[in-house]
């Protein structure tokens, strides 16, 4: 089956391999992406193996509402990010890394703390999925653990190195159809075999017998402190933060931004719910995972209650998940080496799409043999997902900002971001005792980072008046429910004082800057660098022949303008092929893949 679905996946990215290939379209598929493909593959990369596994995870340690936070808060951060997207899409068109705008907006520093932090995330995510993945095999099949996690590796790697970000976005398309279907039917067979109603019912009083009330509790206030509120502030960094999120950003054709993000939530939101019931189902019959690992608990029910069919559709839909994602995480590094690394810092303006490539699939290569080596620890991905979006939520104040307010500086983001990380990681690991001024100092910053999220979020939907109101509200509120009591929850704490220890920083140095900044130079030093290395070598050979015929060359406008080459962007020309004269679509998703010679 593992042979089967990869090579299937395989041949299904030969159909976009291009005869003369394209660095930009290795990236972000020329901009052009419509809404069935984006939509599919931002749900399909949203909804990952540790959708599963946490999920059911959530399900088994808190009971009902478990799964609801898990699914609610991320379907919502999905919803919540469109309207950042359309401003990052506004202000940078032409972008492929978020670290790439964050390099011509404020320099170096500030871009490879993203770059950083990115290649980071994603390698956490790449682990988590092979961490998945040799649980599956290890308890749906003869093989060991370290079998499953090499062979899932080699099969995603086989076809993402192929042609990079097209190859994810299309076999997310057909891995999404795969992971939905599988899931309609799966959950109510599971749920009918293990007992149905009565069951349920059963196994709701069986929580009040163990003496365990909240877990029957669809508000369960250990939850959301311990699982719900944490996940939800990790998720708003995720969103901001991830570059594979961005990639698609970037892609998606700029006029279904909305309407990608807005299917995504749904779609994330009844699949995730519905999977982490599994884990709450576990629980209520008294289920104890294999080698009490509870990212066995999905193919541990599975085995107790589906027939062979069914085990080997559950086995497809789990590997399609994270495939999807993984696949996705391994064209996010490469866009961020080839980008960032490569061709803002090290190529030195002189930048050879042939290399880009090669240092792209280098990447992918190398980025695999990490996530192999880290799986076979056997983190718990529910940990892992937590902490790395803490992580990146020392960024999310700082990245929103510089989109909007001219007087962000290149040091206040820089510095904002490594004083919260030393915060956070304070708070975090209770590196020192949170007792006594310390815990209030920190309880107060948590209350900060409260409103800062509640604030960003109200700002992006309603405004930045609206923003601002509801920040204030949040912080009078959670301030004297805070001190005293948050200190016991190190998790949501930390995640917390990442985010206010940012904005407080971020806000000071910045208010110190009386120099405002011209967002319109940003979509000028942020260029397609395929093209304008066609641009550019086109510009070369006719000033060769002018000088042969004694002519004088004439100055290019980017000449004329003192500076860099930048592209005519093939962007703009495929949203005018795309378009008649009423605005309709005159193209499919799949041509939009292919780039010129499909």
């Amino acid at each position: 089956m593992l042979v089967a679905f990869f090579g299937i996946t395989f041949l299904l990215t030969l159909t976009i391999r291009e005869k003369k290939e394209n660095a930009d379209g290795f990236m972000v598929s020329n901009g052009a992406v419509g809404f069935g493909l984006s939509s599919s593959s931002m749900t399909a990369t949203w909804i990952w193996a540790a959708s599963f596994y946490a999920a059911a995870t959530a399900g088994y340690k808190y009971g009902i509402s478990g799964p609801i936070h898990y699914g609610l808060w991320g379907a919502l951060m999905i919803l919540c990010i469109y309207p950042f997207g359309k401003r990052f899409r506004k202000i940078a068109p032409h972008a492929h890394t978020l670290a790439e705008v964050m390099h011509a907006r404020h320099g170096t520093s500030s871009q490879l703390l993203l770059a950083v932090s990115n290649v980071v995330g994603s390698i956490i995510s790449i682990t988590a999925n092979f961490t998945a993945a040799g649980a599956l095999v290890y308890i749906l099949t003869p093989f060991s653990f370290t079998t499953g996690v090499l062979v899932v590796a080699i099969g995603i790697l086989s076809y993402s190195i192929w042609s990079g970000f097209r190859a994810a976005v299309l076999t997310d398309a057909a891995q999404l159809v795969a992971l939905m279907g599988a899931a309609v039917v799966i959950i109510p067979v599971i749920f009918f075999a293990a007992g149905g109603p009565d069951m349920l019912r059963g196994g709701l009083d069986s929580f009040y017998d163990a003496g365990n009330p909240d877990m029957a509790n669809f508000f369960s206030m250990d939850a959301f402190l311990y699982q719900g509120a944490p996940y939800m502030v990790a998720v708003l960094a995720y969103a901001i933060g991830n570059q594979t999120i961005a990639q698609r950003l970037f892609a998606v054709r700029q006029d279904k931004i909305k309407s990608t993000f807005v299917t995504a939530t749904f779609g994330y939101a009844g699949t995730v719910i519905g999977l982490g019931m599994l884990g709450m189902l576990a629980a209520m019959i008294g289920l104890k995972p294999t080698d009490g690992d509870t990212n066995n608990l999905i193919p541990d029910m599975a085995v107790e209650f589906l027939p062979g069919v069914l085990i080997a559709a559950l086995f497809i839909m789990v590997i399609g998940s994270l495939a999807s994602t993984a696949d996705s995480d391994l064209s996010a590094l490469a866009s961020i080496t080839m980008a960032d690394i490569y061709g803002k810092n090290l190529a030195r303006g002189k930048v050879n799409p042939g290399t880009m490539l090669l240092i792209g699939r280098l990447t992918m290569v190398a980025a695999t043999a990490a996530g192999v080596m880290f799986a076979f620890a056997s983190f718990d991905i529910l940990d892992l997902l937590v902490f790395v979006g803490a992580l990146w939520g020392a960024l999310v104040f700082p990245v929103i900002v510089s989109f909007y307010w001219r007087r962000m500086t290149n040091v206040a983001f820089t510095v904002s971001v490594v004083v919260a990380l030393v915060f956070f990681l304070i708070a975090r690991f209770t590196l020192i005792p949170m007792v006594g001024a310390q815990a209030v100092l920190f309880e107060i910053l948590a209350a900060a980072g409260a409103a800062v999220v509640v604030g960003l979020l109200v700002f992006g939907m309603l405004g930045r008046i609206a923003g601002f109101v509801s920040g204030t509200v949040m912080l009078l509120t959670m301030l004297p429910l805070f001190i005293g009591f948050l200190r016991d929850y190190e998790v949501l704490l930390g995640s917390l004082v990442s985010y206010g220890v940012s904005a407080i920083v971020c806000s000071a140095i910045s208010m110190r800057n009386k120099e405002l900044f011209d967002f319109d130079v940003i979509d000028e030093r942020v260029v397609l660098f395929q093209q304008e290395q066609e641009e550019m070598r086109k510009q070369g050979e006719d000033a060769v022949r002018a000088a042969a015929s004694g002519a004088r060359p004439e100055a290019t406008p980017q000449a004329a303008a003192g500076g860099t080459a930048v592209a005519t962007l093939e962007r703009d020309e495929a949203a005018t092929a795309e378009s008649g004269a009423d605005g309709s679509e005159t193209t499919n998703d799949t041509e939009a893949l292919g780039g010129d010679d499909k």
